[in-house]
């Protein structure tokens, strides 16, 4: 079994460095046309704003609707024609301005929210998010995954078999990767450790429209901005200044599912409040990661579920449905990530393994990762280390139950030392007597005797 150190965090370890992080963002529309809106669509989210907000600056449009002033004073300037809207206060500059509804603007307001309650960014076409997609498709991309970068992002690997090489393997050529192993043994960590491998900045649009319906697929908790140390804020402005603002400028998203995951979740979700579509996190995995965790644990069947996705992503389309059955076809281009915690034999049968591009076995950690992974826990919890209460953790304990070095371990003691100790209002302190305490209510006696067998996987 080939040793790996876990002790990096997901959240403190940095990205590879990118050569090239800013991807070629669309240039600002400066007209209705150049958006590839149609001009009902624009004049129902500035009624449905200013109906909200009743007076509203021209400023206020821009920023939440995401148009340029130019695009925002055409459409203006048609709803003041057709009596829908008005200026109701002029300053001194041509952009110091503020719009209001009339009568007959609120009405067709009122109606325009009672079909679609959506009032944000406007929306990119379809066409336009397909294009994005293939020109910032991560397998396209210049810098692959290397080697050098895989043990920088893992926090260092001992040199084995070769499990890195069948990671590093899997992340270079796109294919699926299947990690297995008992649980607690770091499949979800090294997951989501992996997705910090995939180089570069994507744009991201708030929400595609097709036809009259809107897609939202921005997720702020799931889009996560660009690293301070990779872009300045004066290289933004810049950037915002002169680019289609309804784009976001974000890291590969890395998008984690579990056993939460049914085949509703793969479609677009109508969201009842708001009247939009809500896009799957397939769709939102676009240009990054998709990691399915508890692969087996679903309400959906694992091979219907490893159907639903490899068909698709093995064309880069996926059919999505609007109402009345319409398909439309979306891009699908991210990096599958499996992990389970059964065997892949009880899972699928022969044929749709080959179809799975690499699996690796994710077990126990050799004494050494295992040492190094608890002291890092220490620093990370803030508690301070002692060696003789790891010494007797790796003895008396895992040694004489015969408990397996699994990755997860670590942050589970030293979390219920602090707990304790915090119940009993004292400093969380690593003792022999503490270590004893937070083992016995982390596993229950009943399963002892079986530690071994659940945890080994055929």
């Amino acid at each position: 079994m080939t040793e790996v150190d876990y002790s990096m965090s997901t959240d403190s370890a940095a990205r590879p460095a990118d050569a090239k992080l800013m991807p070629p963002l669309p240039p600002q529309p400066k007209s209705l046309r150049e958006t590839g809106l149609e001009r009902q669509l624009v004049v129902e989210l500035i009624a449905k704003l200013m109906f909200v907000n009743g007076k509203t600056p021209l400023s206020v449009l821009t920023t939440r609707l995401r148009l340029s002033i130019n695009v925002l004073r055409e459409v203006l300037d048609f709803m003041v024609g057709e009596q829908l809207a008005e200026v109701a206060w002029r300053g001194e500059s041509d952009v110091d301005v503020q719009y209001q509804l009339t009568g007959a603007g609120k009405q067709r307001a009122s109606a325009f929210l009672g079909r679609c309650a959506y009032i944000g960014a406007a929306p990119v076409t379809l066409e336009a998010y397909r294009a994005m997609v293939a020109r910032q498709s991560w397998q396209a991309q210049e810098q692959r995954v290397a080697s050098d970068d895989l043990a920088a992002v893992l926090g260092g690997a001992h040199a084995g078999p070769g499990m890195l090489d069948v990671v590093g393997a899997a992340l270079h050529s796109g294919r699926s990767l299947l990690l297995y192993g008992p649980p607690g043994s770091g499949k979800s960590t090294l997951a989501l450790q992996l997705g910090q491998l995939l180089h570069g900045l994507v744009a991201v649009p708030y929400a595609i429209v097709v036809g009259h319906d809107i897609i939202e697929l921005y997720d702020p908790a799931q889009h996560r901005p660009p690293a301070p140390q990779h872009v300045s804020h004066t290289r933004l402005a810049l950037e915002r200044r002169s680019t289609d603002i309804r784009w976001v400028l974000c890291q590969r998203p890395v998008i984690h599912v579990g056993a939460e995951l049914d085949a509703g979740m793969l479609e677009l979700r109508r969201d009842a409040s708001g009247g939009c579509y809500q896009a799957p996190p397939h769709l939102r995995a676009n240009n990054g990661m998709l990691i399915v965790d508890d692969l087996g644990r679903q309400r959906l069947g694992a091979v219907e579920l490893l159907t639903r996705l490899m068909q698709p992503l093995a064309r880069g389309v996926d059919q999505l449905g609007l109402p009345g059955g319409v398909p439309i076809s979306m891009p699908f281009d991210n990096a599958l990530v499996l992990a389970t915690s059964m065997a892949p034999g009880e899972l699928f049968d022969a044929a749709l393994l080959r179809r799975i591009g690499y699996k690796v076995q994710v077990g126990p950690l050799g004494d050494g990762a295992y040492r190094a992974l608890f002291r890092q826990q220490c620093r990370l919890a803030g508690i301070a280390f002692d060696e003789l209460a790891l010494n007797h953790l790796m003895q008396r304990l895992h040694g004489a139950q015969g408990r397996p070095l699994l990755a997860s371990y670590p942050g589970e003691l030293l979390a219920r030392i602090a707990d304790f100790a915090g119940f009993a209002g004292s400093e969380a302190c690593l003792t022999v007597a503490a270590l004893e305490q937070a083992w016995n209510s982390l596993f229950a006696s009943c399963d002892m005797a079986a530690a071994s067998a659940s945890e080994r996987i055929a």
